[in-house]
């Protein structure tokens, strides 16, 4: 096992990639914290689930862009699991609207949960982690080519996602604690399952491999990340995305 004895926090953990990478990160052994922030239900039957494998977890629900909330998630989960070893920034939310019809508000609670967010929770978690730690910030292709104009402030707060990576990478140097982020592509997630289906087959023909990913190819690479085998990579971008065009 991986990373046997470690405790993880993956925030939005109820769902998709980061459901995945809570499962993936117990079947290795880990402790986890599944973050939630409006389903709890979902976060619960995931923790189910790494119970039946044997595994430990607990539910803490928190909205990441609120820092009160944040510094309490943290305590909750060194009260309950001890330590935190690993932290995956993996909450995020996006507003598919056209560029005239996007609200302030929308721009705000996307920088606000998918940057700031990222933010408060690796400020809050740092002083808990041990030095040798890890953090795995998910942003997106987005943030590295804008794809399409309606997505323009997820596709910004992504972009800002890559440059607080590199940053942090720097900045937790004497802590041994390691920053790298992973960029999927497009993912079969409940955020992409609304695309109209004509949308869906043109952007399937740009993919090399020809289809959408899964949740658990992006958690393969994130327990990759969180554990010994990438003890030299620090404050880089794994893009996952099949080949696009």
């Amino acid at each position: 096992m991986k990373l046997k004895g470690k405790v993880a926090l993956v925030t939005g953990s109820s769902r998709g990639i980061g459901r995945a990478t809570a499962i993936a990160f117990a079947r290795e052994g880990a402790k986890v914290a599944v973050n939630y922030s409006t389903s709890k239900d979902e976060a619960d039957r995931v923790v189910k689930e790494i119970e039946k494998l044997g595994g430990k977890a607990i539910v803490v629900g928190c909205d990441v862009s609120d820092e009160k909330q944040v510094k309490s998630m943290i305590e909750t989960i060194v009260k309950e699991l001890g330590k935190i070893d690993i932290l995956v920034n993996n909450a995020g939310i996006v507003f598919d609207i056209p560029f005239n019809e996007k609200t302030v508000d929308q721009w705000t609670k996307t920088l606000g949960v998918n940057l700031v967010g990222q933010f408060l929770t690796s400020k809050y978690a740092v002083p808990q982690m041990n030095d040798g730690g890890r953090i795995i910030n998910i942003s997106s292709t987005n943030g590295i080519y804008s794809m399409h104009p309606e997505s323009m402030d997820y596709d910004a707060s992504k972009a800002g996602v890559i440059a607080v990576t590199k940053a942090l990478a720097q900045e937790l140097v004497p802590r041994k604690i390691l920053v790298n982020s992973i960029a999927p592509g497009w993912i079969n997630t409940k955020m992409n399952s609304e695309l109209p289906p004509d949308f869906v087959k043109v952007e399937t023909e740009r993919i090399w491999v020809k289809r959408f990913g899964e949740p658990e190819e992006i958690a393969n690479v994130a327990v990759f990340l969180a554990s010994e085998d990438s003890s030299y990579v620090n404050g880089t971008v794994i893009v996952v995305d099949g080949g696009y065009t």
